[in-house]
């Protein structure tokens, strides 16, 4: 089964004390929606029409997994709390078998 990833670049962070509270839940959430966290923040170097700021990729079992985690209650209060804290780019994809 081909495994399912988010993928979320941030384009600006206009709260960042709204996203600390952000990560405060959504961790929690993502673990218990059995994803991993593989990439948070850190260096970035953009190319093309890229952005050099934020990124953050996290692995789950399946695509459907990480579906019903984006889709989950404990998420879903996390993302409350973002509002209008940031702009990113956010994408559930499908891995290669």
């Amino acid at each position: 089964m081909a495994k399912g990833y988010w993928v979320s670049v941030y384009r600006t962070i206009s709260d960042p004390e709204k996203l600390a509270a952000y990560n405060k839940l959504a961790g929690p959430a993502v673990r218990a929606g059995g994803g991993r966290t593989f990439a948070r923040g850190g260096r970035v170097v953009a190319y093309d029409a890229g952005i050099a700021e934020r990124v953050v990729l996290i692995e789950f079992d399946s695509f459907e997994q990480a579906v019903a985690a984006r889709e989950s209650a404990a998420y879903q209060e996390a993302l409350a709390v973002l509002a209008d804290a940031v702009e990113r780019d956010f994408r559930i994809i499908e891995g290669i078998d």
